[in-house]
């Protein structure tokens, strides 16, 4: 490029720095007030906590299964493609905002007619060359905030994707623990029942061994054998929900068909204690709104619809454009780049819409329609945050206080037990006394393993409830 294409492009460069610097200004909305309820600090231990909280019921297979379901999730997968998706929108409305050069080459040769209807001069050339090589420079005046409204919605949306993967990252972190749990439960159901069928086999023997004996009647050998057969129903019962939880168990790892079908899910051994507690936040955090991803989600949302009126609303002003090129054409390619060949243009365009006003209008009020849509949406996300975390409060509160009330109850009952069978070994009650106490038995000793289950559920919803399973600290710049 000589020197004399220089001064040009700098001139058309500061003019369009000048009209960028005085247009108008593009700031980040802000979100509406709500009217929240008062909340406490909570210590950076439990916000530590509530990170990755599964941690904290210190049982390794279920750490493992969910540090697996994070990293394979088809859902959490289908989250990273939408961030990618976003940050390549981002990179295009972020190009609208600077300059586009294009590099022009080109060569041609032609022939025209010798005996055509204009006459050509004696000794003319019929046969012609064209070469050209040029830089072409245009840029568009933002200087209603078109474009840099546009880039920062894109920003915004960005940042919504990078807060749903993280909602999704805590949903899956969410339910695999709580389908672990139920499986775990479901495991010391079916534990219990194989126990209680060999009690029931033990009995059915006795009483047959009675019945020969003359000492008891036939009715009490059908009751006995009938008992046995409804445990044997119901472990077939707890066999049939196993196999259902280990399925959705390996979906949720985001395992392969095969493994799907056949599924082998790790859990800790029997004895490890099935009662891990973490002790969480007793009451409401004071930062529940910045710890939510899905309420910066939906704020960001917000903020990127407001930004995105703006966008339609500069259709309505006048657009400037300023165009530059530099180049050289020569008949001859050994004179292409002297300086005789030098050719140059610059120019300057505005448009203003005359006609299709109507056309703008309506992307306005569309645009205004997603607005609302995404206040709405924005208030039903915080409505709906507090609302999970009061109920998620309310049960995590009362889960204990039934888990120690049904572990009561069972220890009365297998005392009951025990009297029932001496009094029926004494002859002073008969054998449905017996078996009647079994059966509460065994469904209090049920309700305890679902009330231990509900327990650590409740601690799994109400740390999720509380905007656990992800770390803010590592999305503090995702908002624009």
């Amino acid at each position: 490029m000589t020197s004399r294409a220089l001064p040009l492009l700098r001139s058309a460069a500061a003019l369009a720095l000048a009209a960028l610097a005085a247009g108008c200004a593009v700031t980040q909305p802000k979100p509406p007030e709500v009217d929240l309820p008062v909340a406490q600090a909570p210590t950076d231990a439990q916000l530590a906590l509530l990170e990755r909280w599964w941690l904290a019921f210190d049982d390794p297979a279920l750490a493992a299964l969910v540090d697996e379901a994070l990293a394979n999730n088809l859902d959490v997968a289908s989250a990273f493609a939408r961030i990618e998706l976003a940050r390549a929108q981002v990179l295009l409305a972020q190009s609208y905002l600077y300059p586009y050069g294009n590099l022009a080459v080109g060569a041609s040769r032609s022939r025209i007619s010798g005996v055509g209807s204009q006459p050509l001069p004696p000794g003319s050339q019929l046969i012609s060359n064209d070469f050209a090589v040029s830089l072409e420079l245009g840029y568009e005046l933002d200087l209603w905030g078109k474009y840099r409204s546009g880039s920062l919605a894109a920003r915004n949306e960005l940042a919504a994707s990078r807060y749903f993967r993280e909602s999704v990252r805590a949903a899956v972190a969410s339910d695999v623990a709580i389908g672990y749990f139920r499986l775990r439960a479901a495991d010391a159901e079916l534990r219990l029942l194989e126990d209680t069928r060999k009690t029931r086999e033990e009995t059915v023997q006795l009483q047959r061994d009675r019945f020969d004996g003359g000492i008891v009647g036939e009715y009490d050998l059908r009751q006995a054998e009938a008992e046995r057969s409804a445990v044997v129903a119901d472990i077939a019962r707890a066999r049939q929900g196993i196999g259902l939880l280990e399925g959705a168990l390996a979906t949720l790892a985001g395992r392969s068909p095969r493994e799907v079908w056949a599924p082998a899910v790790a859990r800790a051994d029997p004895s490890h204690p099935i009662l891990a507690l973490p002790e969480l936040p007793s009451g409401l955090p004071s930062g529940l709104m910045e710890r939510r991803p899905d309420i910066r989600r939906a704020e960001a949302l917000l903020a990127a619809s407001e930004l995105r009126i703006q966008q339609a609303r500069a259709a309505y002003y006048p657009s400037i454009s300023l165009t530059a090129a530099y180049g050289s054409e020569s008949a001859a390619l050994a004179d292409l780049f002297t300086s005789p060949a030098s050719i140059w243009r610059f120019g300057a365009a505005l448009l203003q819409p005359l006609f299709g006003l109507k056309a703008i209008e309506s992307n306005v009020q569309a645009s205004e329609a997603a607005r609302d849509q995404a206040l709405v949406g924005y208030r039903q996300t915080v409505q709906s945050a507090f609302r999970e975390v009061h109920d998620a409060l309310v049960v995590h509160r009362t889960a204990r206080e039934i888990l120690v009330a049904e572990s009561a109850r069972r220890d009365q009952l297998a005392s009951a037990l025990e009297v029932a069978s001496l009094r029926y070994d004494a002859g002073r009650t008969s054998f449905l006394e017996v078996l009647d106490a079994q059966r509460q038995l065994l469904a209090a000793e049920t309700l305890r393993i679902g009330a231990a289950r509900d327990t650590q559920i409740a601690i799994v919803s109400f740390a999720k409830a509380l905007g656990g399973g992800w770390e803010p600290a590592a999305l503090a710049d995702a908002m624009p």
